[in-house]
């Protein structure tokens, strides 16, 4: 093949001067057809695919911390020896070369050839994970990356095979997504690492003493180690007309299909909730050309997690889409054609779409005897109160050094990584859950990174310019810096992340204190 038009740099296959990257630097080119990323650490030299194995993000617009590259649209992590990805949201690796360092020049030869680690392991281990989201599914990958070879079972109530859960509130539904963009993994690749699916079923029951995991199909399923990952339902609220054949929630992928099934002839929706879920149904559907209200309790959209100013920039960033607020109200009924408000208005619509948030599904973990509280109490290494069975995803409210609290977090990227760790620790490994929760939210042209964690801030300090829409926001909570918000500073979300990583409140403050002039720290 040629070289693609979008390959920029030197042809690192032909060698550059090695005086043209410094420590600590990295460098775009290109081998054959592939981009690569060259960097320079401690000497070393190191080159992997430039491109990030999960969204396609730009690699080398990232942040090089020792030797792992992270990606600044997801906060996805690799190694630049082994171009395996460590750390979700990637799943797959990205491709390694070897570099060679000759008569002062460098030059990038042929591509590594990829590895599993061994393990002392027995096939006759048995592995039970309940749940395919974000953190049964990733743990599943990871048990197998890291030379697992017992028998691996997931167990899942959905009649589908793992799914990229957040592009069913964005790309997905607005269409712009194909549909092959939709599955974490081709049918074959499970099949290829013997992980199996019991779908469309449900644990009835698990009997700890016994290590068995009873199912709605009649089996029983034995155990050597289980993992709860049964995630979330949606909140169904308390509103006369709720169960009408036009009332939809929006957390499958079965649900996603039924709502793009009424797009093609409705004209209105009504919306109820102006959280995640709610606000990206609403871009959107926008983007379908449908008529949009949004209906919630609170005075500014997401105004208990990010804050007025945010709030107010989401608002006037939909109302610009043509978006419709209903905002300081109520549902009072759902009608066939309308929505009633507190207020008296009646909403037409054709359909309704319900994003009130989800309740953790606890129930499982309680029956098998595991401490309950506002979710699955798990200690630093994922584990609850029953010995053999770890939790992690939405369910999981784990000690979090950085907050000194135990937290439940209702994020991909946190569920995916807690999976990750799960797996690890399921093996044998004493490895902490201490990751710093990441998500990020995608309105429109407009994406939004959040590091950290805080529900209960008490200042915020805007540093930017909120009405262009380059801007950071530090929540803080007693004086510490909890989280930090950013809208176009990748790099610096990648940065405060790193801060938060390591513990380096002085790193942190003086990422912050870049952020006026938009100038990362040198």
């Amino acid at each position: 093949m040629g070289r693609s038009a979008d390959l920029k740099g030197p042809d690192l296959s032909k060698g550059i001067d090695a005086d043209q990257i410094s420590d600590g630097q990295k460098l775009l080119g290109f081998v054959g057809d592939e981009a690569v990323l060259l960097v320079r650490h401690e000497e070393e030299y190191f080159a992997v695919g430039a491109t990030c194995s999960h969204y396609g993000g730009p690699l080398h617009e990232g942040l090089i911390v020792g030797e792992t590259v992270h990606c600044p649209w997801h906060h996805a992590c690799f190694d630049l020896r082994t171009g395996d990805a460590l750390k979700a949201p990637a799943l797959n690796p990205i491709s390694a070369w070897n570099v060679e360092l000759r008569g002062g020049r460098i030059y990038v030869t042929n591509k590594k050839a990829s590895s599993i680690r061994s393990r002392e392991w027995s096939e006759s281990q048995r592995y039970v994970i309940v749940g395919a989201g974000a953190a049964g599914t990733a743990a599943a990958i990871m048990l197998r990356k890291h030379g697992f070879i017992g028998h691996i079972s997931v167990v899942t109530e959905d009649k589908y095979l793992p799914y990229d859960r957040p592009n069913l509130s964005k790309d997905y539904l607005a269409g712009n997504a194909p549909e092959d963009w939709v599955s974490l993994e081709a049918e074959e690749f499970y099949q290829q690492n013997k992980i199996h699916f019991e779908l469309s079923s449900r644990v009835e029951k698990i009997d700890s003493h016994r290590r068995s995991v009873f199912l709605s199909n009649g089996k029983t399923l034995r155990y050597d180690r289980a993992l709860l990952a049964t995630g979330g339902e949606p909140v169904k609220p308390k509103i006369p007309g709720i169960d009408k054949p036009q009332v939809h929630y929006l957390r499958t992928l079965q649900d996603c299909r039924r709502i793009i099934g009424r797009t093609s002839w409705a004209q209105k929706v009504v919306i109820i909730g102006a959280g995640f879920i709610g606000l990206e149904a609403a871009a959107a559907l926008r983007q379908r050309n449908l008529e949009v209200h949004v209906v919630a309790p609170e005075e500014m959209p997401l105004l208990r997690v990010v804050g007025v100013h945010v709030g107010s920039v989401l608002r006037k960033l939909h109302e610009e889409h043509g978006v419709h607020f209903h905002l300081g109200h109520g549902v009072k009924e759902i009608r066939d054609r309308s929505v009633l408000l507190d207020s008296g208005e009646s909403v037409e619509c054709d359909f309704v779409i319900v994003g009130t948030g989800i309740r953790p599904n606890t129930a499982l973990a309680e029956q098998a005897g595991c401490w309950v509280e506002n979710g699955v109490l798990v200690n630093e290494y994922l584990e609850t109160s029953v010995p053999g069975i770890f939790a992690a995803g939405d369910i999981a409210r784990w000690p979090d050094p950085r907050s000194d609290r135990a937290i439940r977090v209702e994020h991909w990227e946190v569920a995916e990584r807690q999976g990750q760790t799960a797996a690890l620790n399921m093996m044998g490994d004493r490895v902490k859950f201490q990751d710093v929760p990441f998500f990020w939210t995608q309105h429109y042209d407009l994406s939004l990174g959040y590091v950290g964690y805080s529900d209960r801030f008490d200042r915020m300090d805007v540093m930017g310019d909120l009405d262009s829409r380059d801007f950071a926001v530090a929540f803080y909570e007693d004086q510490r810096v909890a989280a930090v918000l950013t809208v176009g500073r990748d790099l610096e979300s990648l940065m405060v992340e790193d801060a938060f990583s390591h513990f380096d409140d002085h790193k942190l403050h003086e990422v912050l204190r870049s952020q006026d002039h938009h100038a990362p720290p040198s």
